[in-house]
């Protein structure tokens, strides 16, 4: 196949929709010869706050001078984001090459009567693929749904980061909070540390898990922390504290967001102890690391033909609340009109309620997913709060009223809820750039 070819084959892959489950995972796998052991992994899982710790691990192995792979999801605007190797996404014949590979591989099984693996599994297998091939020593591996049946839960991590639990995606993690955090803690492996910012029931799961393995666990707020100031030079700082190891002096920041402190803090501990077997994770290259990292759409700050922009992808109330704080902290006193598109699956009153302000202003579009609310409803939802909304039917309208908003307010344009939205509406931000 050809990149427009393996497109459309990916496209043909979503009827099979999302089917939780390891079998078909073990078996594609297997039958491309299990490349997703031929390196050492770090596995990462957590409501929020997953993707900045993928790209922030990435970026320490980076700076270290140690090859490694980065596997994320959903992308932004094109598939070959989700995988790269030494800070490079994959090219997209390439991308093609491997897909084809895996095809054959998922047509043997389904000839020798096995279930057909799903789009998310066959990117999975291609990356782990990739990763294999280019000869990484590491790969940094994000979840995708959940974790104990996660298609990337095939793997042996030499060390396992679970962000934190919220509710997300409750109906397919058991349907509540404890059910959400007994997924996150599923891939927690024997003897294999975990570190954590899970807090009240989840963190109760985690450690009971983590105690049933024999794994260390290492908690955010217990063991270690980290506090956000900003200098009277400019720029931001996180302060590390930890009663496991020495106190160093404070990390320089790159990304935006108060929550990235807390983000920032899980890698620095991971770091510490992976320090203990590599020397040469350093503490200097934790620092290059940290105030070079990038990761579009997490609080990104923008601008738009004179127009202040923070693209974020929040998509739960609990990020809709990290959003929120990041906005008070970083924009007190600005007006603000926001740019919104929700999937129907989502808690839009509750994100909604976490988000918006009396006086803030709200357009919607439809972001561009099946599974997405449509624009009046949560336009809707909005003006039932007393606030000024409008809903408009495609992206380029919807950013231009919400830009025009903001320019006649003196206003902050926020584009925010879903990372299916923002990932359009950033390419339009950044056109011709």
């Amino acid at each position: 196949m050809n990149y427009a070819e393996s497109l459309h084959y990916l496209e043909e892959l979503n009827t099979f929709g999302v089917r939780l489950g390891l079998a078909r995972m073990e078996e594609l796998c297997a039958r491309l010869g299990n490349p997703e052991r031929a390196y050492a992994v770090i596995h990462i899982a957590g409501t929020n706050g997953k993707g900045s710790v993928t790209q922030m691990m990435d970026a320490v192995f980076h700076a270290a001078g140690i090859r490694s792979g980065r596997y994320l999801s959903p992308h932004l605007i094109s598939y070959t984001e989700r995988m790269s190797v030494d800070g490079h996404d994959i090219p997209e014949a390439r991308f093609a090459e491997l897909l084809t590979r895996v095809r054959s591989a998922a047509d043997e099984m389904v000839a020798a009567g096995h279930e057909h693996p799903t789009q998310f599994e066959a990117l999975t297998a291609l990356a782990f693929l990739y990763f294999a091939e280019e000869q990484v020593e590491v790969a940094v591996i994000e979840t995708g749904l959940g974790g104990l049946l996660d298609s990337t839960n095939v793997v042996e991590p030499i060390l396992t980061i679970i962000t934190n639990v919220a509710m997300d995606h409750a109906d397919r993690c058991g349907g509540t909070l404890a059910g959400i955090a007994e997924h996150k803690a599923g891939i927690i492996k024997e003897g294999v540390p975990v570190i954590t910012a899970a807090t009240g029931e989840p963190l109760e799961i985690i450690e009971r898990r983590a105690e049933e393995l024999g794994a260390d666990v290492f908690v955010c707020g217990e063991d270690f922390s980290a506090q956000l100031f900003f200098p009277n030079g400019g720029g931001q700082r996180v302060a590390f504290h930890s009663v496991v190891c020495r106190e160093p002096e404070p990390f320089e920041l790159a990304l935006a967001g108060v929550y990235q402190a807390e983000n920032a803090a899980l890698v620095i501990m991971a770091a510490k102890l992976l320090e203990r077997e590599d020397a040469r994770v350093t503490e200097k290259a934790v620092r290059v690391a940290l105030r070079s990292v990038r990761h579009p759409a997490r609080f990104e700050i923008l601008s738009y033909e004179g127009v202040p922009v923070v693209v974020d992808g929040a998509h739960n109330p609990a990020g809709m609340r990290a959003l929120r704080a990041g906005l008070d902290r970083y924009f007190t006193d600005a007006p603000r009109v926001f740019l919104l598109g929700i999937l129907k699956d989502k808690d839009i009153d509750g994100m909604l309620a976490a988000l918006l302000r009396t006086g803030d202003q709200v357009v919607t579009v439809r972001p561009n997913s099946e599974r997405a609310a449509a624009a009046d409803v949560v336009a809707g939802i909005a003006a039932g709060m007393g606030l000024d909304t409008r809903a408009c039917g495609d992206a380029e309208t919807a950013l231009s009223e919400a830009a025009a908003r903001a320019r006649a307010g003196n206003a902050l344009l926020v584009a925010a809820g879903s990372l299916y939205l923002v990932g359009g509406i950033r390419a339009l931000l950044t056109a011709g750039r």
